[in-house]
């Protein structure tokens, strides 16, 4: 079996996840392993083509997406946004960030199609998830919060969105979540295709991720997890099930964390990304667009104000990016995201290494969890 899956069968047997599939590639060299089951009691075993809800590891996916749409010239990326989001074509935005939500003052500028991709619209979480501007946001992402059949269809959503003001200017901070769901709105109307079916066509397809979308269908259900969230006494509360959630194609294709995937598909996507944007001899990003999705926007003081999410880190295109080796495991140039429903996926271009955690366990909050820090350590020596 090996250290990978010791590993996470040591955290199997604690009662920490029910089951997890990790993937650790180096070059050529792939280890797979899974451990433990779908789901608890009476579950089938856990298979290294189990399917999960992957969340926010789904945002790398969508800057890619958006990213094919700039290659071909349709939208640029200091494009402004109105033209194709007339719902935000004049955002306001509160006076300072701890004003009451009626208290607002015009944008300074337009917000443009680069700020989406580094997370810098105005729209999002801050570290303070208390300030009154943040609370209608907030009660918008969790009433969708891994539930997708509660999520109103795109323009209803972009107009419950619109009237929310902005926290901060566009392009003065960094700020988490909302804009992976803007930028699969922008995928859809700038192509005129649904979101799903233009990942499936462009990416999906051409990957050989047959198994990543935005639900399951029913002859592929018996490899789709349960998924839990940590109970109040250190047991595990069920949130969702096979025939739940993503069981049936959602109204709105959340761009933000909306996928369900594999290891092995996510794999293939690491894959293209650490070839520069081709996969098998068949181009499908620039590697400009590479560089700049896996190339650090942010400014020294916007690193320090995230540093509860990215934890002194960088922020490229819908993913994070090393900038320091603070840890055994980062790298700079390190690059991907943690997902909310216990997932992590990272390329490392310095190595050619692709890693991919799945878990079932919902976590507690923006600080990866000890099984992931752990899978991250174990892949920096393997």
């Amino acid at each position: 079996m090996g250290r990978l899956y010791d590993l996470l069968r040591g955290y199997v047997d604690d009662g920490t996840v029910p089951g997890a599939v990790a993937l650790v590639a180096h070059g050529d060299r792939v280890e797979v392993s899974a451990a433990g089951a779908a789901g608890t009691g009476d579950a089938p075993p856990m298979r290294r083509d189990s399917i999960f809800r992957i969340a926010s590891i789904t945002k790398p996916i969508t800057a890619a997406a958006v990213m094919m749409l700039i290659d071909e010239g349709r939208v640029a990326v200091d494009e402004e946004i109105a033209r194709w989001l007339p719902e935000l074509a004049s955002p306001v935005v509160v006076r300072t960030p701890s004003s009451p939500v009626d208290d607002v003052v015009p944008a300074v500028r337009p917000i443009t199609v680069g700020d989406l991709l580094t997370f810098r619209a105005g729209y999002g979480f801050p570290a303070d998830f208390s300030l009154p501007a943040v609370q209608p946001l907030l009660a918008l992402v969790q009433e969708q919060n891994l539930r997708p059949q509660r999520i109103p269809a795109t323009d209803d959503w972009l107009a419950r969105l619109a009237a929310i003001p902005l926290l901060r200017q566009p392009g003065e901070a960094w700020l988490y979540n909302t804009c992976s769901d803007l930028v699969g709105v922008l995928i859809e109307r700038v192509s005129g295709q649904p979101l799903p079916e233009f990942l499936a066509e462009r990416l999906f397809e051409p990957l050989g991720m047959a198994d990543t979308g935005f639900w399951v269908p029913e002859d592929r259900r018996d490899r789709l997890t349960s998924s839990y969230a940590p109970g109040p006494e250190g047991g595990l509360d069920l949130l969702d099930t096979p025939d739940g959630q993503w069981s049936s194609p959602p109204a709105f294709a959340s761009g933000a964390g909306g996928l369900v995937s594999t290891a092995e598909d996510w794999f293939a996507f690491g894959r293209m990304l650490l070839g520069g944007g081709t996969f098998r001899g068949r181009r499908l990003l620039s590697a400009e667009s590479v560089r700049l999705m896996t190339t650090d926007h942010l400014t020294a003081a916007q690193r320090v104000a995230s540093t509860l999410f990215l934890e002194g880190q960088g922020w490229g295109f819908g993913g994070s990016v090393d900038i320091a080796a603070s840890d055994p495991w980062t790298v700079p140039g390190r690059y991907g995201w943690v997902g909310g429903s216990g997932t992590a996926a990272h390329i490392v271009p310095a190595t050619g290494t692709v890693t991919v955690l799945l878990t079932q366990r919902q976590m507690s909050g923006p600080t990866p969890p000890e099984i992931m820090r752990d899978f991250w350590r174990y892949a920096a020596g393997s």
